[in-house]
């Protein structure tokens, strides 16, 4: 059974850094995708980094250059470091795990999810 456990979230200044973390369980991180999805208010899910397999990664315009992704995987760890936030990165962050094992933009193809960690960017 796939488990993801976000965690790291929290209120920070506008400029300031957070750094998420999923840990996963019940599949070997090199052989997955991992994406990081958020969602704010009354938006969709909007996904913000994926790392591919071959160790690729994507961002979106929105965060590319402040947001960058990385793996552990002895500790089946995936971390998402966010600097230079803006209020406008206010949302809960999930990840997740895609259906066919590449990464997409959508959250639809996404079967395995987290809970969730909320990331609030305030002064």
């Amino acid at each position: 059974q796939v488990q993801l456990v976000e965690s790291g979230g929290g209120l920070v200044q506008p400029g300031g850094s957070l750094r998420l973390s999923c840990v996963v369980s019940g599949l070997i991180l090199d052989d997955s995708p991992i994406g990081w999805f958020r969602q704010a208010p009354g938006k969709e899910r909007e996904g913000v980094s994926c790392l591919d397999t071959d160790g690729t990664t994507y961002y979106p315009e929105s965060v590319k250059g402040r947001f960058t992704i990385s793996r552990d995987n002895a500790k089946n760890t995936v971390y998402l470091q966010m600097n230079s936030l803006k209020p406008e990165d206010t949302a809960v962050y999930y990840c997740g795990t895609p259906l066919l094992s590449i990464c997409s933009d959508y959250g639809s193809e996404y079967e395995h999810w987290g809970q969730g960690t909320q990331v609030t960017v305030s002064s």
